[in-house]
């Protein structure tokens, strides 16, 4: 089996576990991405506008926005690195690609943490995504001009031993459920 196949299948079985795991989600779900984001007041960070059964960080942004710059992610076109536009809770948002929510007037800026939605994550830092490869050529890409951390953010039902991966996917430098945080360990 091909390292795509086995991707592809890797990412059939995250979503599967994801669904229950946010069905059955209580309203709590970015506590400990709030006391994480509380220790980087300031820093230009990006969250995302949670789709399908992804985990929801909107709180945490919320908080965070009044500290500093918060931004969420723009897809310009496939195979290009993201870009990202300044986001409040007031700001008026239309539908963007993949169904995923951007502002209706972008000003963009680049972030310095991001955190990044997944399938599934590896206590190393191995993050299964949607296979677009966005947030890996924006990671690249920010991690070459200065210090990025990424942040994945997921529920802790997400976590698996085995996380397919290749040379081009960017590592995460800590993982937030709901649960906790757990620091990667490399």
């Amino acid at each position: 089996m091909s390292l795509a196949e086995v991707k592809a299948a890797a990412r059939k079985a995250a979503f599967a576990r994801r669904k229950p795991l946010f069905d059955n989600a209580g309203p709590a779900q970015a506590g400990y991405l709030s006391e994480v984001l509380a220790g980087y007041r300031g820093v230009p960070l990006s969250g995302f506008m949670p789709i399908r059964t992804e985990i929801d960080p909107l709180p945490a942004m919320a908080e965070a926005s009044a500290h500093g710059p918060v931004s969420v992610p723009v897809i310009d076109a496939a195979d290009h690195p993201l870009r990202f536009a300044r986001w409040t809770p007031e700001t008026e948002m239309v539908a963007g690609a993949f169904g995923a929510r951007i502002p209706a007037t972008p000003e963009f800026l680049e972030p310095e943490i991001l955190i990044v939605p997944l399938l599934a994550f590896s206590r190393q830092g191995g993050r299964l995504g949607y296979g677009g490869g966005f947030y890996d050529r924006t990671l690249e890409g920010l991690r070459a001009k200065r210090a990025t951390l990424a942040i994945g953010f997921a529920f802790a039902g997400q976590e698996s031993t085995d996380v397919p991966l290749e040379p081009t996917d960017q590592p995460l430098d800590m993982i937030v459920t709901e649960a906790g945080v757990i620091e990667v360990k490399r």
